[in-house]
């Protein structure tokens, strides 16, 4: 009896060892916790070990055998939900250490997003197949349960058939989500316009897709939907754009010296990267003229503020330089209706 008290102190006093081990080395890492940090700190490594312990010597306690196999049970439900508990917050613990070493918030950060899109979508899979193998584990410790599962076995491709096309389009959208996390057509914080709508890819898991809208809706969309539909996105090899700024003129217009200005007008913008810039002349109508400036941006939030202020400046310099280039539209009077209007 006592040496059974003693090995139940020494595995509390182990986990509670190793519960501060855990807690000091990810207090190395970070001083807020994530999530999973918070929950693999209170990881309940101090009540594993004594209930391995419980379990082992429970035969050798003097305890009515009839309540043995009913405490024998409950301990060791208790023990697959704490295991159960521990490997989840160590998954996502797992997560939280790989993501922090690539920042989505750089300029270039493709990998980053690459690898942040894969492990969001593996951490949920794991955790899952964790949940899953928990409650199997559980439910199988009943021999009531197990008689049952044999006669369910037997029956279970003509179950499955039925379940299969009951549950068509979600087990779909959940390849699809699968697909996505392994081709990646997108990743998280993706530029893309979906449905008409300019965006960022904010969450990515197994059945659907939340893109970020431009003045914050969050558009949720079916996994299945990117790998059906066109869509386009903007950041699929890199972050860096050309942006584009549009104005009309009149054909008197010298062009050289708005083209000269363009590049006054960029070398003083914080948003060009200094890679591209080009004016031309795309488009002459019966009345004006179309100039197009071309310039390159690093994304498309700064590509977006570039396009704006090149074209407001563009226009400001028309207005105190060439007010008379601005588009008009001409006319032309006969001579013969001149003078009938000097008769009158």
């Amino acid at each position: 009896m006592w040496m059974s008290v003693a090995l139940i102190i020494l595995s509390t006093l182990t986990g509670l060892i190793l519960d501060a081990y855990i807690n000091k080395k990810v207090k190395e890492k970070t001083d807020q916790f994530s999530f999973s940090g918070r929950n693999l700190k209170k990881s309940q490594f101090k009540i594993l070990f004594p209930l391995i312990i419980i379990i082992l010597i429970a035969p050798t306690l003097p305890i009515n055998p009839s309540n043995l196999t009913l405490i024998r049970r409950l301990l060791s439900i208790l023990f697959i939900a704490t295991a159960a508990w521990i490997a989840v917050a160590a998954v996502f613990l797992g997560r939280y250490f790989i993501l922090s070493r690539y920042d989505l918030s750089v300029s270039d950060n493709l990998d980053a997003r690459a690898v942040h899109t894969q492990v969001n979508v593996l951490v949920k899979i794991f955790v899952i197949i964790i949940l899953i193998l928990a409650s199997t584990s559980v439910i199988m410790m009943f021999e009531n349960v197990r008689q049952l599962g044999a006669s369910i076995l037997a029956s279970a491709g003509v179950l499955g058939i039925i379940v299969g096309f009951a549950a068509q389009r979600s087990i779909a959208a959940l390849l699809a989500g699968l697909q996505i996390a392994l081709t990646q057509p997108i990743r998280i914080d993706d530029v893309v316009i979906v449905e008409g709508e300019w965006g960022q890819i904010e969450e990515i898991t197994l059945t659907y897709v939340v893109v970020r809208i431009w003045d914050l809706r969050r558009l949720v969309v079916p996994s299945n939907y990117f790998l059906e539909k066109p869509f386009q996105n903007w950041t699929r090899t890199s972050a860096d754009l050309l942006a584009t700024a549009t104005i009309h003129a009149d054909y008197t217009l010298p062009v050289e010296n708005i083209r000269e200005h363009l590049l006054v007008v960029l070398k003083e913008s914080q948003y060009w990267d200094g890679k591209v810039w080009k004016l031309h002349v795309t488009n002459a109508t019966v009345q004006t003229i179309e100039l197009r400036a071309l310039m390159s941006a690093q994304n498309s939030s700064t590509a977006w503020e570039l396009r704006c202020e090149v074209r407001e400046k563009l226009l400001n310099f028309l207005q105190e330089n060439y007010p008379d280039k601005l588009p008009r539209i001409r006319a032309e009077l006969l001579n013969q209706t001149l003078k009938s209007q000097e008769e009158i």
